[in-house]
């Protein structure tokens, strides 16, 4: 299943080019936010499912293309990405386990802008990943057990900003440089989340092109590492790593399409420089 918010948050599932709202089958929740939203059809979903289901399967679509698609993890409580972890020409050694916290207030839905900060930065990097969501709290998780963890996927892209001093807090975490989604889907629809083929587009060229099965850990060691260190909630994010082997400058006026296999729709975001850097060009 493909579960998407939209408009003012309400909450649809995609199927093809359309959406259904199925705001009906969770009017009983109480929430404040989406975020708290999302987090509750996750923790219940094997009591929502069926209700979903019959309100997808009967429900008035809208052409997707009429509605405005928001962040499917608006303001997760972690944000966790890996500081690499694929097998490249020039990586291609696992290297140790290393990873880092984003800020989730850096999440930005599809067809929005990434605002590129007016540092000194050598160059701005976007970098295609599957993100993980997590269903259930996991704590010292296994290889063995892991995906039983794992609520669903989405897509994401990791904004950086090389050159700067102060690590991963100054090269990643600035407002906006973290789009996500627009779809959660569910981990039924993903037999293997290290079988997908990743592309992404900077101003229609294709410009990444790899698979995930190329990652150095594949999803069950990920979430083993991580979940050694520290707790992981309903609701959570867990983003994958890149293939860097692709990565290219993007600066102002670039549109950066992000496509993961089975996914769709895509993630569609601009960038704009206030400062309208081009030295990293070429």
């Amino acid at each position: 299943m493909k579960l998407a918010f939209f408009d003012d948050y309400r909450l649809g599932v995609i199927t093809e080019d359309e959406i259904v709202d199925i705001t009906d089958a969770l009017k009983h929740l109480r929430y404040h936010t989406p975020q708290e939203l999302i987090q509750m059809v996750i923790e219940d979903y094997d009591n929502l499912q069926s209700s979903i289901v019959e309100i997808a399967d009967n429900g008035d679509p809208i052409a997707v293309e009429n509605v405005n698609l928001k962040a499917p993890l608006p303001r997760p409580g972690q944000l966790v990405c890996m500081a690499g972890n694929y097998i490249e020409p020039d990586s291609p050694s696992r290297g140790d386990f290393n990873a880092f916290l984003k800020s989730p207030t850096g999440i930005i839905p599809t067809k929005e802008t990434v605002e590129l900060p007016e540092a000194d930065v050598t160059v701005f990097h976007f970098e295609p990943e599957l993100a993980i969501v997590i269903g259930k709290t996991a704590k010292h998780l296994t290889e063995e057990n892991a995906l039983d963890h794992v609520f669903g996927y989405t897509q994401f892209i990791d904004v950086s900003a090389r050159g700067l001093p102060g690590g991963f807090f100054l090269g990643k975490s600035w407002h906006t440089f973290a789009p996500m989604g627009p779809v959660l889907i569910t981990a039924d629809e993903v037999p293997d989340p290290n079988a997908l083929g990743v592309q992404l587009w900077i101003n229609d060229g294709l410009q990444h092109d790899f698979s995930t099965n190329s990652m150095a850990r594949f999803v069950p060691e990920l979430l083993a590492e991580v979940t050694n260190v520290l707790t992981l909630e309903p609701g959570d994010v867990v983003s994958t790593g890149t293939h860097h082997e692709a990565l290219t400058a993007v600066g102002d006026g670039d549109t950066v399409r992000l496509a993961i296999e089975g996914f769709g729709p895509d993630l569609v975001v601009n960038a704009h420089d206030p400062l309208k850097r081009t030295t990293w060009r070429g």
